[in-house]
């Protein structure tokens, strides 16, 4: 176990860099720095206590290159846009690729998954975590989801109500699925679900489009929730503490003496479990993901959704069967090859 309470020297921030990156091989995808401390725990190389603290030596070892500068997840939002790359092949291999993409056109479609469906879904979490572990499950299904970073913007809520909207004028069941914090703010944001999007009802879009009123649709928070926590022996945190630092078990916390968090500490007492902790038994998070989206689609979901993809592709071939065009684009790409391949002693210098 590291003690953090010691001198952060070089040579132990090169051992807990080791550490780190040994970890990070095995359990195969990038988390956040407070991803990392749950995993830490489980490792047992450090105590709940230590968590602040290891994320501070996360970002110092980040800073001094004993890890990569993207070793941890980062929120999209704060991503840079219109970056440009130059191409490193010669514009005929360029060609080629866009050749290859056309002929895999069918498989690119976007198909309307939802035509023959009963329900529609969306997902919002609150933690980036939660996306890296759960966006694989949700794109089976074709499932749209999103990091709310505790209380979502008003564009955020505006931009899936929009989608529900759409659905339920389809005749679709329309359904919100939300894993969170357990802990009185978490428990918080998935009650005011429903009433942060009414709140939104009455705004336009640009385009003229209404708001989304929610009455008829489904809020299912299916985590994190106490009893999968216990089952699980996920980790709990003793203390409170809200983004102002204080916490709220103290009485001199403004929320400490309103009725959710009352009851929630008669219920649950003076402890947490953040979202976060589900990135430490990642099968049983992927799981659990998808056992709540099978409850609304099925079983066979993912059968019927190949299905409608198979679709599309016998109807390519069909097209092709009369047209040629796909044949075509074979014997160009060939031609495509060739041509490259007797251009390769020609740099290309562009």
């Amino acid at each position: 176990m590291f003690d953090f309470d010691r001198k952060l020297t070089r040579s132990r921030r090169s051992e807990f860099a080791d550490l780190l990156t040994e970890l990070s091989d095995q359990i195969g995808f990038r988390v956040s720095s407070r991803g990392w401390c749950y995993i830490l725990e489980q490792a047992g190389a450090i105590n709940k206590d230590q968590f602040d603290k290891v994320e501070t030596w996360v970002n110092a070892c980040r800073r001094e290159g004993l890890l990569p500068i993207d070793f941890v997840a980062e929120e999209s939002a704060r991503e840079f846009s219109g970056v440009e790359i130059p191409a490193t092949h010669s514009p005929v291999q360029d060609l080629g690729e866009w050749v290859e993409a056309s002929l895999r056109s069918g498989y690119q479609y976007d198909v309307d998954w939802w035509k023959y469906e009963s329900y529609y879904i969306q997902m919002v979490v609150e933690k980036i975590d939660l996306v890296t572990l759960f966006e694989p499950v949700c794109r089976e299904y074709h499932i749209p989801i999103a990091n709310s970073k505790g209380w979502s913007s008003m564009l955020q809520r505006a931009e899936y109500a929009r989608r529900f909207k759409a659905a339920e004028e389809d005749g679709l069941d329309c359904v919100l699925l939300y894993c969170g914090d357990h802990d009185p703010a978490g428990l918080q944001i998935s009650n005011f679900l429903r009433k942060n999007l009414r709140d939104l009802n009455g705004v336009v879009w640009a385009n003229g489009t209404a708001g989304y009123d929610p009455s008829n649709l489904t809020i299912d928070r299916f985590g994190l929730n106490y009893d999968f926590i216990e089952e699980h022996d996920f980790t709990w945190i003793d203390n409170l503490v809200t983004g102002g630092g204080k916490d709220l078990r103290s009485s001199s916390h403004r929320h400490h003496n309103m009725a959710y968090v009352q009851d929630y500490l008669r219920t649950v007492g003076g402890r947490k479990c953040e979202a976060n902790v589900l990135v430490t038994q990642p099968a049983i998070a992927k799981q659990l993901c998808r056992d709540s989206i099978v409850r609304y689609l099925g079983e066979d979901a993912l059968e019927r959704f190949q299905a409608r993809r198979q679709d599309v592709l016998d109807y390519m071939t069909a097209f092709d069967d009369e047209t040629g065009v796909l044949s075509k684009l074979n014997d160009a790409l060939d031609h495509i090859s060739r041509e490259d391949t007797i251009m390769a002693d020609q740099e290309w210098e562009g």
